[in-house]
């Protein structure tokens, strides 16, 4: 079951692989949650003046300074966002590390991966970075239109985004494109419903930064299992 998956990753979350890999995963997610605050704080410096003054109340010098602290919260909304890419992108540069070390733990009898080169995998990475980043931009729509449905919306789209993704850098370990694909095509409401179970963290600060380590030890599990049993879809 995907759960089972699930929970064997979550146990191997102090294995110090894991720990190395997600410590880069969180100075990464707090540079770019830094500096997009930095630069929302820049730009309210740069629209609104000092100080203004208003018919009846007088100078106003806190306007500033109250967007300015409004901006954390917001942060910690777009964090919920900005983690979308940051795990598309972790799975394609550091899914090596995360998959070797699931493996030497859990499935020491198979045979050497094919390992996906920093290139290559920098390039994965950002190709499907554009695609994520795009669905996300045209789905926003659809946020706004429909905020009571929006977080259903947010797994839904991201599940099937980051499941693809997921399952083929997985696959790809251990097949070639056609074979991944045909993984891929073969357990298509498994990896679906895998990809929401990422998709969920995502939308709870602190914990979606989780969900890169995570996601790439549960993908992991669930291609050996589904690899070792083909008929099996959950």
């Amino acid at each position: 079951m995907i759960l089972s998956d699930f929970i064997k990753a979550v146990g191997q979350l102090s294995d110090r692989r894991f720990l190395g890999v997600l410590g880069l995963g969180i100075g990464l997610t707090v540079a770019l949650l830094v500096a997009f605050y930095a630069a929302f704080v820049i730009l309210i410096g740069w629209l609104l003046p000092d100080s203004f003054s208003l018919p009846v109340i007088g100078e106003i010098t806190w306007i500033d300074n109250a967007l300015t602290i409004a901006g954390i919260p917001l942060m910690l909304l777009l964090s919920i966002f900005l983690m979308v890419p940051v795990a598309s992108a972790f799975t394609g540069i550091f899914l090596d590390r995360i998959a070797d070390a699931v493996e030497a733990q859990h499935y020491p009898y198979l045979p050497p991966a094919r390992h996906i080169g920093f290139v290559e995998g920098l390039g994965d990475g950002l190709k499907f970075l554009g695609v994520i980043v795009g669905v996300n931009l045209v789905a926003l729509i659809a946020y706004i239109a429909m905020p009571p449905l929006a977080p259903f919306l947010f797994w839904i789209v991201n599940g099937v985004l980051l499941g693809r993704e997921y399952a083929q850098m997985v696959a790809l370990r251990r097949r070639d494109a056609g074979g991944a694909a045909q993984f891929r095509n073969t357990h298509k409401a498994t990896i679906f419903a895998a990809g929401v179970l990422m998709a969920v963290p995502l939308t709870i600060p602190v914990v979606n930064l989780l969900v890169p380590v995570l996601g790439a030890a549960t993908f992991t599990h669930l291609y050996h299992r589904l690899n070792a049993h083909p008929s099996r879809t959950v």
